[in-house]
């Protein structure tokens, strides 16, 4: 709901918004400089108004994810901050009961955001949508170029694009997952791991959870399959042999030979050993990832399988 009181002063028609990351995409505003600094300027673009207090805790959490959020807009959105004790005249203007407290001004019109402080994703959400949408920011751009490189074997390429992505934002999950499988495929493992750790343990991503089951099936991959090769060859039924092979075959970045070990299995005896290589096969399809040509055909040969 608009606010009483707030009356823009006309600006001219032409005006637009500052071109990406201009320092006046962030201010301290008073009550001497609101007009101008919020009012005025939400005629070219909405303005965010963080009111806070030194001594609030919950301020000192919020205002960072604000600042980051607006930062990332590059001009599309101005956050106006308003230290509330040194300027109590727009807290009365607002209102205020508590802190922090979020408005938006556009237009010259005031509208209620929200009170207290809220996780990073979710003021993230609530900029995206008072900017609108804008283009895609450096950051995807990378991330796109890298995970081009990556799909064209162009180890150091995505490895070079993923490790700029993390130094511009030290925790993207993607990034992680990404400059993390370039280890991978070039066998270094150990290397992959470490890198696979920097993002959180509860972190939900499919490419993150693709290389955490590659590193599993790397851990499996222990002996040599000639041996393996042959019992099959001997015994066609040695289930234990081809479960063995499957892993190994894993482990060495052959997922689709693991598949074929794995989906005959099935076919031949889908109960054996609890369901063991349907099992072993889920984590195959995980790493291989949601959308990899292995993933989708070894679903589709499971479920006529399984359904038959």
């Amino acid at each position: 709901m608009p606010l009483i009181g707030l009356t823009p002063t006309p600006k001219p028609a032409d005006k637009a918004a500052p071109a990406g990351g201009a320092p006046g995409d962030i201010v301290d505003v008073t009550d001497a400089s609101f007009m101008k600094e919020v009012i005025e300027e939400s005629q070219a673009r909405p303005v965010i108004i963080d009111l806070w207090a030194p001594w609030c805790g919950p301020c000192r959490q919020l205002t960072p994810s604000l600042e980051k959020s607006v930062a990332a807009k590059k001009g599309a959105v101005r956050l106006a901050k308003v230290n509330i004790d040194e300027n109590p005249g727009i807290a009365q203007q607002f209102r205020v009961q508590s802190i922090p407290a979020v408005f938006v001004v556009d237009k010259g019109k005031a509208f209620q955001g929200f009170q207290g402080a809220l996780p990073e994703s979710q003021v993230k959400a609530f900029v995206d949508e008072i900017a609108g949408p804008v283009g895609p920011s450096d950051l995807d751009g990378l991330l796109a170029f890298a995970a081009e490189a990556l799909a064209a074997d162009d180890m150091g390429g995505a490895a070079q694009a993923y490790a700029q992505c993390l130094q511009l934002e030290p925790e993207n999950v993607k990034a992680i997952a990404g400059l993390a499988r370039c280890y991978l495929k070039g066998g270094d493992s150990e290397r992959a791991r470490e890198v696979a750790s920097m993002a959180p343990a509860d972190a939900k991503d499919p490419d993150l959870a693709a290389v955490r089951a590659a590193l599993l099936l790397a851990d499996q991959a222990k002996g040599e399959t000639a041996p393996l090769a042959a019992r099959i060859a001997a015994d066609p039924d040695d289930y234990e042999a081809r479960l063995e092979l499957a892993k190994l075959l894993a482990g060495r970045g052959d997922l689709q030979g693991a598949v074929d070990q794995l989906l005959t299995i099935i076919e031949r005896d889908r109960t054996w050993n609890d369901e063991a290589a349907r099992k072993q096969l889920l984590i195959v399809l995980e790493a291989a990832g949601p959308g990899s040509e292995v993933a989708r055909n070894g679903r589709r040969r499971l479920s006529a399988l399984l359904f038959a």
